[in-house]
């Protein structure tokens, strides 16, 4: 199910279960997830994009093996606030994801993600990280910025049960 405000998210979240965020590259996915409280988001993995089939199987593992409640993923909108052929791309993934079994009932909701690759390599730097192992873990803190603004959001409007 795709909602379109944080409300509508909110509402449809089940209890006590965590949310992934993901930062949808052309290449790869970065893979985010909370914690049961909804208050903290660690980045997890960075998966190989391949078909659209093979993705969404290694979603559905992470989502089955940590009982996520809801998807969050970062739309990336331009920078005057429109949304051109990538934006559209994510909402057509988010779309099939949601009619696949694996994703039945799961809220996925989209989040700005405008530069968050950007706060993510700053991040890297200040913390020494090596370029190779930045190149390596780059989209899965990308996810991570996409999903703790979504966590923030979801506290400032009551969402954390």
């Amino acid at each position: 199910m795709i909602c379109e405000d944080m409300a509508e998210f909110a509402a449809a979240l089940p209890r006590a279960r965590g949310i992934a965020g993901l930062d949808l590259g052309t290449k790869t996915i970065g893979v985010a997830v909370s914690d049961r409280l909804l208050s903290v988001a660690t980045p997890l993995v960075t998966l190989r994009r391949d078909k659209f089939t093979k993705d969404a199987e290694q979603l559905a593992v992470i989502v089955e093996e940590r009982e996520l409640g809801g998807i969050v993923l970062g739309l990336p909108r331009n920078m005057d606030g429109s949304e051109g052929p990538r934006a559209q791309s994510t909402r057509a993934f988010a779309r099939n994801l949601a009619r696949l079994p694996a994703f039945a009932g799961l809220p996925i909701a989209f989040w700005d993600e405008r530069l968050s690759t950007v706060a993510a390599e700053r991040a890297l730097l200040e913390a020494d990280t090596s370029r190779k192992r930045r190149a390596e873990v780059i989209d899965a803190v990308a996810a991570g910025y996409i999903l703790q603004g979504a966590l923030d959001r979801l506290a400032h409007i009551g969402a954390a049960r």
